[in-house]
């Protein structure tokens, strides 16, 4: 039985990426779910410029919060056991450090959100420094 490490990068959410755990529970292949919502540093933008940095993390919390409200519901409707965190620092490094610490088994990313260069490029980094087999769906 597998251990998933499912990433949350944006506000689209990982619904796919939660539809997929769901059907691995229901295949019997999957023991749990770990979900991370990754927060990247907000002072790294020029929107610091225009608004203050707590304003900023205000409205990415909020805003990633219904992306995790989304894809905790497709879990629950499908019952799998699922744990959720929120983890601070660069995307790449963060998944990578963490699926290494933490026993995952495999890591689950969907880059639906995302677009065409940024997804290369996260899964590329990702590849290059994790030890774990990366899944991505888009």
């Amino acid at each position: 039985m597998l251990k998933l490490l499912i990433p949350v990068l944006c506000q689209a959410g990982v619904v796919e990426a939660a539809r997929h755990a769901a059907f691995l529970a229901a295949e019997k292949c999957v023991a749990q779910v770990e979900l991370i919502e990754v927060l990247e540093d907000v002072g790294e933008g020029r929107a610091v410029a225009f608004q203050s940095r707590a304003a900023l993390r205000r409205r990415e919390k909020l805003s990633m919060r219904d992306a995790l409200t989304r894809t905790c519901a497709v879990l629950d409707a499908a019952c799998v056991p699922y744990t959720w965190k929120r983890v601070f620092g660069p995307a790449e490094k963060t998944i990578a450090a963490y699926a290494a610490t933490n026993g995952a088994d495999v890591v689950v990313l969907d880059a639906s959100g995302l677009g065409l260069l940024r997804k290369w490029a996260t899964l590329v980094k990702l590849w290059r420094l994790s030890p774990k087999p990366i899944t991505m769906l888009h």
